[in-house]
């Protein structure tokens, strides 16, 4: 029998699984960055705004592809409230690409790898490339003569580079599924892991400015 009382048997602190979490959670996010309350100066100039309106782009495009998931392609065809939020959705993907694309190019030509940045310019780079995808297949689940257009054009591009017997687009149900749940996550993820990777790393000076001003 162990003379240690009942009470005072606590499994230590470097056996548990939370506190195994919560040192790799400091560890890819020191303190204070998850959330800071100031950045450096340099930061108050309109190329650092275009990250974050892509963001609020995505949002709004996730919301209103949650309503049209919910209403169905009838409703967004049929109904005034549809095609109200069909429009939203589209124009929030509009913005999101035009966000995209500016923030893109501010961060390259600010040379954004810097600094052991290159996986937060490279996971950028990825999102941008996987949105191209997403918005392309929910062109083909419009389910109107655009979506029957579009995938007949693009069906002999994808299958001459040999990808057709994998992603069909004149499949409007395997189209749908990628549109609202493979590349949406995909999206998501690298999303959250490039976010991530500017809060661990920070976000990148101008080239003539000092990391520390």
């Amino acid at each position: 029998m162990s003379s240690v009382p009942r009470a005072e048997r606590v499994r230590r602190p470097a056996d548990s699984w939370t506190t195994a979490l919560r040192d790799r959670i400091v560890h890819t996010v020191p303190p204070g960055q998850a959330l800071p309350d100031r950045q450096p100066v340099y930061v108050s100039s309109w190329v650092y705004v275009f990250g974050v309106l892509t963001l609020a782009a995505l949002t709004v495009v996730v919301v209103t592809g949650c309503g049209l998931a919910v209403g169905g392609a009838s409703w967004w065809h049929g109904s005034s409230l549809g095609h109200f939020v069909n429009s939203l959705h589209l124009w929030s993907v509009e913005l999101f690409f035009g966000f995209m694309v500016i923030h893109l190019w501010g961060k390259f030509w600010m040379a954004a790898w810097r600094g052991n940045r290159l996986l937060t310019w490279v996971t950028g780079v990825v999102a941008f490339l996987t949105s191209i995808g997403t918005a392309f297949t929910g062109y083909l689940s419009q389910s109107n003569f655009d979506s029957q257009w579009i995938s007949a054009e693009a069906k002999d591009g994808l299958n001459a580079i040999g990808v057709g017997a994998w992603f069909n687009v004149l499949n409007p149900g395997q189209m749908l599924l990628w549109h609202v749940v493979l590349l949406p996550l995909a999206v998501g993820l690298i999303t959250v892991l490039h976010v991530v990777l500017v809060r661990r790393h920070g976000v990148v000076p101008p080239i003539d400015a000092e990391e520390g001003d």
